[in-house]
């Protein structure tokens, strides 16, 4: 059973082979560490070689996508980059202001490169689509404090500012579809709903000016034949019921020192959903040794699988995760 195969029959709920694995996508300042360990000199040859089954391909990180003829990034004005520069929406209290801003346009949008990436990838599971952070992108336009406060004093103006970038995803992530075609398995998007003990904002405001674009984006990506992976680093249990209602297949990353993200409590939720991560880097996969990571790694695949793909709390692996621990993680998978 190839790669490709194993994950779309996990995340379906089917029987594969064996639980998977996706390695991540380490920080830049940690594959150099990853390469001398591994003797390895690119980053698929390491993937290859630890038994990698997924392959993350996203049109929002690949710089050639966004072509605006003056040289902007999509949300290019709007995020506060400059810790001393206001959010651009920050006082806004009217939606003639909303509709007044420069928003990104599809039409400058090209896929070439990305779908040829899908296209060379070989038999791993693709997951793709537009990382589609809504969230962040009007809590950065607002700025945090701000985005809190107007839900309860401009729910009016926090809709506004959602459609529009929200609008542009969706037309977006459609172009893309059409083009990719079958070239994707799953759309996998990201927007982290909680804080290490809780949501950000409430339920009743998740259910208000978050949960109705959420449904419209699995929705689509539904209708194109695509799995839905939703990416929440946090602690988001009071909604995990939301959003397998909404149709998210897969969850990750499970951090798993979030409040009600350990494994123990996540079974209850075994059987309606899979699951992709689990494998703590806040102080597991630095502290600890293999053998121990791989009594870990047993252990939550007897709670959360067989409908499981192993991969660290948070992809993102920085330099003080050794080596030898992710090697371990690998290696208890097939374990």
């Amino acid at each position: 059973m190839n790669s490709r195969i194993r994950l779309k029959k996990i995340i379906s709920g089917s029987v594969a082979d064996r639980c998977g694995f996706w390695l991540g996508n380490p920080h830049p300042d940690t594959w150099p560490i990853y390469h001398n360990y591994f003797g390895t000199e690119t980053e698929e040859q390491l993937r290859q070689k630890l038994g990698d089954d997924l392959r993350w391909i996203s049109p929002q990180f690949i710089k050639s996508t966004y072509r605006h003829p003056e040289g902007k990034e999509m949300f290019d004005s709007g995020l506060n980059k400059d810790p001393n520069c206001k959010p651009v929406f920050a006082d806004c209290q009217n939606i003639a202001q909303i509709n007044d801003y420069d928003w990104p346009n599809p039409d400058y949008l090209n896929f070439d490169e990305c779908i040829e990436h899908l296209r060379t990838a070989g038999d791993f599971y693709r997951a793709s689509g537009f990382w589609t952070c809504f969230y962040h992108n009007v809590m950065d336009l607002f700025g945090m404090e701000n985005y809190l406060i107007k839900m309860y004093t401009h729910p009016e103006v926090v809709h506004a500012l959602t459609d529009k970038v929200c609008q542009f995803y969706y037309e977006a992530n459609e172009r893309f579809y059409k083009e990719a075609g079958n070239q994707i398995d799953g759309f996998f998007f990201g927007n982290d709903f909680g804080t290490q003990l809780d949501l950000i904002c409430g339920p009743a405001q998740f259910d208000e000016f978050i949960l109705p674009w959420f449904r419209t984006f699995t929705k689509q990506a539904h209708a194109h034949n695509y799995q839905v992976i939703l990416h929440s680093c946090g602690s988001i249990h009071k909604v995990i019921d939301r959003l397998i209602d909404a149709g998210v297949d897969c969850l990750h990353p499970l951090q798993a020192l979030a409040v009600g993200m350990d494994a123990q409590t996540l079974k209850e939720f075994k059987g309606r959903i899979s699951f992709m991560g689990a494998v703590d880097t806040q102080d597991l996969l630095v502290n600890s040794n293999p053998e121990e990571i791989k009594l870990y790694v047993k252990r939550i695949k007897q709670l959360l699988g067989p409908n499981l793909i192993i991969s660290p709390s948070h992809e993102a692996l920085l330099p003080n995760v050794p080596p030898q621990n992710i090697e371990a993680v690998a290696f208890a998978v097939i374990d």
